[in-house]
């Protein structure tokens, strides 16, 4: 198995969904430097791109099309200008013209070149796409296939059992709770060191901090920007933003420039119970209302599920301990990445193939983990944190109204926090020793729960809430 990094599950990129936003954006970069790489592009003239199953049932709510355009463009969605997620797709439409790899401008017409075949599926997974491109006679000049399988995560067809051959070797090697539960007995080090010494394989202790770091602001900015942005989300769903409202109630009207000058009243004022639980679901819708609106957020582990970790740790941060330090949120970080990878090897964080709990489910899981050793748990009872977060959404359906991840996405974030906090608090008040269920057998349960669940509930949007709300949207 492949050493799967926290920089892997925890991911800086736009919405609105990783597996049909993200990760399309990142084959088609792959695709266009394969035709630098092949001395091809200057001799494209022409491109298609085929999207399959998952992708193209719910392809335009997810903005798949536009994540292609984008990735064709050669921008990065870590670093291009928000703005331009909406500026650049309108261009290449109203001109019918795309400047691939940002060098060799082609003919390409999105309505005509990108084909949508809802109903086939190709035989790896559920989200898979074709790109061919053509020289001025017409003949195929390369084609690539490839499988977003989740959290941003690309797979190239032929390279689906593929191990890399520069995989680190790491001092402890974790495929499973099981191990990791261990290596922390082992070597009496809480699952935070231990993951810090792997990742000390790739970067050094200084550049994971300042990447951790970063990740952190760029969780901290969607909320505060979720806070302060008024208005209807894009789609035709019509969905209002509440988080806006809510930020303003609690603090009272009060304005602040600064993200950080934001955040520091909050934790340096005093809110009751019936407040914190406010703020909670007010972080969470924060996020994915930013995530809905194509901004940047964090993929943690997903972007449907991106409000659910920022939101408990913003928890933390504000109401369990106003006192702690970037190390301590950078702890948190490192397990919440580390547990993510345990379901991504035993299970699956793609709702394509498991439904939403494998996304709203993985990443509370992953909050409550690290908030478990954040507040005092050991390594055992902060696997059980994760073990009892999953538990209870098991079974849980992706069923986006309209194939947007906004009803009922926007809100299960919210309740997705809810649940990580409250099970971090059962486990360190429980001995693990007793547990009925480990977290390995959970992870287990999710998979075959997720084999055993009809197509229909896996983000295809022809089950559940999205076939039983008569919403009219308009034509893409």
């Amino acid at each position: 198995m492949d050493f799967i990094s926290v920089f892997d599950m925890l991911k800086i990129g736009i919405g609105p969904s990783s597996s049909h936003t993200l990760g399309p954006w990142r084959a088609a970069e792959r695709f266009v430097k394969e035709l630098k790489t092949g001395g091809l592009l200057q001799r494209v003239q022409s491109l298609e791109v085929h999207l399959y199953g998952s992708l193209a049932l719910t392809g335009k709510g997810h903005g798949t099309d536009i994540a292609i355009l984008m990735g064709l463009s050669g921008k990065d969605p870590v670093t291009v200008p928000v703005e331009e997620v909406k500026t650049l797709p309108l261009f290449i439409q109203e001109k019918r013209i795309l400047r691939l790899g940002d060098e060799q401008s082609i003919r390409f017409d999105p309505e005509m070149d990108i084909h949508f075949h809802d109903y086939t599926m190709l035989h790896y997974h559920a989200n898979g796409m074709r790109l061919h491109v053509f020289d001025e006679h017409g003949c195929m000049l390369h084609q690539g296939t490839f499988y977003s399988i989740g959290g941003g995560f690309v797979v190239k067809e032929g390279e689906e059992n593929v191990s890399k051959e520069d995989v680190p070797q790491v001092p402890f090697v974790i495929t499973c709770g099981n191990d990791l539960s261990a290596w922390c007995q082992q070597s009496k080090l809480s699952i935070s060191d231990i993951v810090y010494e792997n990742e000390q394989r790739l970067r050094s202790r200084a550049e994971i901090n300042d990447g951790l770091l970063a990740i952190w602001r760029t969780m901290l900015d969607a909320m505060y920007r979720g806070c302060h942005t008024k208005g209807i989300l894009p789609g035709g769903l019509e969905v209002a933003r509440r988080a806006s409202e809510i930020n303003e109630k609690m603090l009272a009207d009060a304005e602040y420039s600064k993200a950080e000058t934001w955040m520091r009243q909050i934790r340096h004022s005093r809110f009751g119970f019936s407040e914190i639980i406010k703020w909670i679901g007010c972080f969470a819708l924060a996020v994915n209302e930013e995530n809905a609106n194509f901004g940047r957020i964090v993929t943690a582990p997903t972007n449907g599920a991106a409000g659910v970790i920022p939101s408990v740790l913003m928890y933390y941060l504000c109401f369990e301990n106003p006192k702690a330090t970037e190390q301590d949120l950078i702890r948190f970080l490192l397990v919440a990445g580390q547990v993510g990878s345990l379901f991504k090897q035993g299970s699956t964080i793609s709702a394509a193939m498991g439904g939403c709990q494998a996304e709203i489910g993985v990443s509370s899981a992953m909050a409550a983990a690290a908030l478990a050793e954040r507040i005092g748990g050991s390594p055992e009872q902060a696997l059980m944190a994760a073990e009892i977060a999953m538990e209870h959404h098991l079974g849980l359906t992706c069923d986006p109204v309209g194939g947007l991840v906004q009803v009922p996405c926007i809100e299960r974030n919210s309740m997705g926090a809810v649940k990580a906090i409250t099970a971090a608090k059962i486990a360190v008040e429980s001995d693990p020793t007793k547990a009925k269920v480990p977290l390995d057998t959970v992870i287990k349960t999710m998979w075959e729960t997720a084999q055993d669940m009809n197509h229909k509930y896996k983000e295809t949007s022809l089950g559940g809430l999205a076939v039983n709300i008569a919403i009219a949207l308009p034509e893409c």
